[in-house]
């Protein structure tokens, strides 16, 4: 019995790991390629000022950009610190984790066309007005600083073959080592649910009204679930009885807010801002919803049920295989790599003082990103080693001041919890 329900598990697992992988390898290698198309340095460098040009730009740029919401947070705070407005900033935080370009190949590929192209059409909107509204209430002057040099292996100044290698290394390695576990997990807990659940199960207590958006709003905003590892979860819930407007408000809530996020909003942007974040998502996650129901439900549904036609089978099994090898170097990486991989240095000048930090928060290369340039940025600072394994920065230099650099890695959304050394 507990054999014949493993197997089960596995064969629901690679049905949808194959329909989704050939889309989701695309759209790794679209996302690294778009990593130095569209560098750290030049999006922060273009939503300074105020006005509804920033707001308008910052949504946009984040619509393509493959981050979660545990990443685009210490992302949105360097670019807060490196002059962005706080109405483009607000834009960018809600645009960038509801969709990106790997999530919506695979959106395409689960849910169908129209679920993809709507998709990101509520993350555009949704940032165009929460911007708007945060920049409306900003009452303050917005001043602009010096943005720091980037040196993430995306700024990189390489060209030629340097640089292309450099494109597939951040599509093909560092970005499937940031979400495979979330997307592992999303496919168990999709096809636990599949198995566990008799179809239409939700069907009579949810219904296909509001109140079903409210259940799967309510589901999605305390939670994190990236945006790519929500799509084959909300596939399950529509097959067990949830309205497809439903599942959309599931994939607009829950990669785009979770209580760690909007803590961290309200620290970095204030009170009024982190408010208009979370009335934001929810109000156009319920509108969305509704609208989508309205529309375009039955469409969605057929395009759902048929999509798994459109490509040969040995096309999804081979990518199947290939994807998990992909997610395998990524994992390996994470847990075995040396200083090259998880160690990132930015001086190798050996300084007077040393001060090593342990900070909690930091969970991708973004966050690591984010830590340095707030390290480099604080006077006296020579070398900062951030290591994402052990949850550590180490700093060293001369005349630096420990509480600001405290108070600029905390800025970026994280926790310094101890500080050891001179």
């Amino acid at each position: 019995m507990i054999q014949e329900l493993f197997i089960n598990l596995a064969a629901e697992f690679w049905l949808l790991l194959q329909q989704m992988a050939p889309w989701l390898l695309f759209g790794f290698l679209v996302a690294g390629l778009l990593s130095f198309f569209i560098p750290r340095e030049l999006v922060e460098r273009k939503l300074g000022g105020n006005g509804f040009g920033p707001v308008l730009k910052a949504a946009l740029i984040g619509i393509p950009l493959p981050i979660c919401s545990c990443g685009v947070i210490p992302l949105g705070a360097s670019l807060r610190q490196h002059g962005a407005s706080r109405g483009a900033t607000t834009a960018f935080l809600l645009s960038t984790p509801q969709t990106g370009v790997d999530s919506i190949m695979v959106t395409w590929s689960l849910l169908g066309p129209v679920f993809a192209i709507f998709r990101p059409l509520a993350a555009l909107v949704t940032g165009l007005v929460g911007g708007s509204l945060a920049a409306a209430l900003d009452d303050q002057k917005e001043d602009t600083t010096t943005v720091a040099e980037c040196r993430d292996d995306c700024c990189t100044t390489e060209q030629g073959s340097g640089r292309i290698w450099g494109a597939l290394r951040h599509g093909l390695v560092t970005l499937p080592r940031d979400i495979g576990g979330a997307l592992l997990l999303g496919l168990l807990i999709a096809a636990a649910l599949s198995l566990a659940l008799p179809d239409d199960f939700f069907a009579p207590m949810l219904g296909t009204g509001i109140v079903a958006i409210l259940v799967m709003m309510a589901a999605g905003i305390p939670v994190y679930v990236c945006a790519t590892a929500s799509v084959p979860v909300a596939l399950t819930l529509m097959a067990k009885g949830v309205s497809p407007g439903a599942a959309l408000a599931f994939l607009i809530t829950g990669p785009a807010t979770n209580a760690v996020a909007v803590a961290t909003v309200w620290r970095i942007l204030g009170r009024r801002t982190a408010l208009v974040f979370l009335g934001t998502v929810a109000i156009g996650a319920l509108l969305a919803g509704v609208l989508f129901d309205a529309l375009f439900s039955e469409v969605a549904i057929t395009g759902t049920t048929h999509l798994h036609e459109m490509l040969p089978g040995w096309l999804e099994n081979g990518s199947a295989v290939l994807l998990l090898l992909v997610l395998a170097n990524g994992w390996f990486r994470r847990g075995h790599s040396g200083e090259a991989e998880e160690q990132i240095v930015l001086d190798s000048d050996t300084a007077a003082e040393t001060v090593q930090l342990q900070i909690s928060g930091m969970t991708c290369d973004h966050c690591v990103s984010s830590v340095k340039v707030a390290a480099e940025s604080c006077q006296g600072v020579k070398q900062a080693t951030v290591n994402l394994k052990q949850g550590t920065a180490t700093i060293k230099g001369n005349g630096f001041e420990t509480e600001a650099l405290t108070t600029a890695i905390e800025m970026c959304g994280f926790k310094v919890v101890t500080t050891t050394g001179s």
